[in-house]
C-alpha cells in the first residue's frame, strides 16, 4: 500500500514538472498545420499518464505542435484490448500509424519520438 501511494505520488509529480516545463510549440503556417492535423488524425498514442517515458513521447509531440490522439490503456479497458490485441503486447507508450488501409504499431519511446522528429520537424 506504501509502494501504491509512493508510486502515484511520483507519477503525479513527473506530469506536474512536465507541465511546468513543457517545451514551446513548433509554429507553421496555417496551411502547413492544416497538412500536419490531416497526417495526424491516422496516428494515435496509447499511453498511460503518469508513465516517464510516455511523458517525453507527449513531451515531443507539444513540440511539434502534433494533435495525436491519445488513448489511456491504463483506464480504458477498450483501448487496453486493442493494444493488446492488434499491438501484440500492452506495453507503453505505442503509436498506432494507420497508412495505406494498415496498421504499424510503434513501441519504444526513443522510435516513437525519431519518427515523429523525421516524419513532422521539418
Amino acid at each position: 500500500m506504501l509502494l501504491k501511494a509512493l508510486r502515484i505520488g511520483l507519477g503525479q509529480l513527473v506530469v506536474f514538472v512536465d507541465w511546468i516545463s513543457r517545451p514551446r510549440k513548433l509554429k507553421r503556417s496555417p496551411e502547413a498545420q492544416a497538412e500536419v492535423e490531416r497526417a495526424t488524425a491516422n496516428l494515435a498514442l496509447y499511453q498511460f499518464h503518469a508513465c516517464p517515458f510516455c511523458v517525453k513521447v507527449r513531451r515531443s509531440m507539444h513540440r511539434l505542435n502534433l494533435p495525436v490522439q491519445l488513448r489511456d490503456a491504463k483506464n480504458d479497458a477498450e483501448h487496453r484490448q486493442a493494444l493488446e490485441q492488434h499491438g501484440g503486447r500492452i506495453k507503453v507508450p505505442c503509436l498506432r500509424i494507420e497508412e495505406n488501409g494498415q496498421s504499424t504499431w510503434l513501441y519504444e519511446s526513443k522510435a516513437i519520438i525519431a519518427y515523429l522528429d523525421q516524419r513532422f520537424a521539418g
